[in-house]
């Protein structure tokens, strides 16, 4: 398979490429868009066994001067301890305004190698490189860079476009069951959101290895309908909100799980408990939570989790960083394929979901 999806935005025009076996083409693909410099390779303790070694041979037969830096897998290095060691290795390196970082990783490296490209010498060029089915769907697309805090998720970030994003469904047979299962719960937010052939296509989802056999085509939807949205909106100024439907109480799931949860299950928990909940308000379609649900429990998603609830979980729903004005804005269904904007003073929602929790269960 060899598909290309243009971003076309405000800032920077890029070009999404899914190539089957793209990795081992990496350098020809590289070359598309960058002549020879050096080049920050950053990849995580997991990833970098598999593929730096051989990332690092085509790049440097290319005429690129690669240095490899690694980071602790998981959410935990998405820090500012992390992003200051990358950019102290930057600059140790004298890497230039014409240099580049190359992102090898899943979300929390390209997330993180992202912000330290933004920012390092006020911006230099980056490429984005996903390896799991995470970040292949949903973070590498759309420009967003961010790292954590204590008090919730992805608070410090910036907007920044790379240069092209390769993504190869091949290395997703490395992937252990639970991170690739993680993924597909972004994959069925971008499907409930779509409607229509998109949302039928999971629905032939029956179990987790069937993530795998149509992989190529479940990520070339989910990249095509995000790619579309964020040329409409490149910094989440109306439209682009759509994209955080499940994410304001996953986020806050999440975070009070304290990394028990992985990204993709906690989004899984908040598509259907939000759904759940505007359901029982009549303003999602009946027998809607239901679809959702056959479709995150085929794989083995969760529906909820002990934290919801929890005093832990409204102090992180309240670091909201879609809060405005005391204001959140959570994203509804009003059925599959027609998602709305309900906005509400935050302490309305959070009495709401105090007492729709209680009265129902979890």
């Amino acid at each position: 398979m060899e598909k290309t999806i243009p971003v076309v935005t405000k800032s920077h025009s890029y070009e999404i490429r899914i190539v089957t076996q793209g990795l081992a083409n990496l350098l020809g693909e590289i070359q598309r868009v960058w002549s020879p410099r050096k080049i920050a390779l950053i990849t995580d303790e997991n990833v970098g066994p598999l593929y730096a070694a051989k990332v690092q041979q085509q790049l440097s037969k290319g005429g690129f001067a690669v240095q490899l830096i690694t980071i602790p897998a998981g959410e935990a290095s998405k820090s500012w301890e992390f992003l200051e060691k990358i950019i102290q290795q930057l600059a140790a390196g004298h890497f230039s305004r014409h240099d580049g970082v190359l992102a090898l990783g899943g979300g929390v490296v390209g997330d993180l190698a992202g912000l330290a490209a933004s920012i390092y010498l006020r911006g230099i060029a980056f490429i984005q490189v996903p390896t799991s089915l995470l970040a292949q769907v949903d973070s590498s697309v759309g420009g967003k860079t961010a790292i954590d805090l204590p008090t919730g998720k992805n608070l410090v970030g910036t907007f920044y476009q790379p240069d092209l994003v390769l993504i190869d469904p091949a290395v997703l047979t490395t992937l252990k069951r639970r991170s690739l299962v993680e993924g597909y719960g972004e994959v069925v937010k971008c499907a409930a959101l779509v409607g229509g052939n998109f949302w039928q296509l999971t629905g032939n989802i029956e179990n987790y290895q069937a993530i795998r056999q149509a992989a190529a085509e479940l990520i070339e939807a989910s990249v095509r309908f995000k790619a579309q949205v964020v040329a409409a909106d490149e910094t989440e100024s109306h439209q682009r909100q759509l994209l955080n439907f499940g994410h304001t109480l996953g986020h806050a799931v999440e975070q009070a799980a304290a990394g028990r949860l992985f990204h993709g299950e906690a989004v899984a928990i908040g598509l259907y408990q939000l759904s759940r909940l505007f359901e029982r308000r009549h303003l999602t379609a009946a027998k809607t939570t239901a679809q959702i649900a056959v479709r995150l429990k085929a794989v083995g998603l969760p529906l909820s989790d002990p934290q919801l609830g929890t005093p832990a979980f409204y102090q992180a729903l309240q670091h909201d960083k879609k809060i405005s004005n005391q204001q959140l804005t959570l994203i509804y269904l009003k059925q599959i394929g027609q998602p709305d904007f309900y906005r509400r003073p935050l302490n309305q929602i959070i009495t709401w979901l105090q007492q729709e929790l209680l009265t129902t269960g979890k």
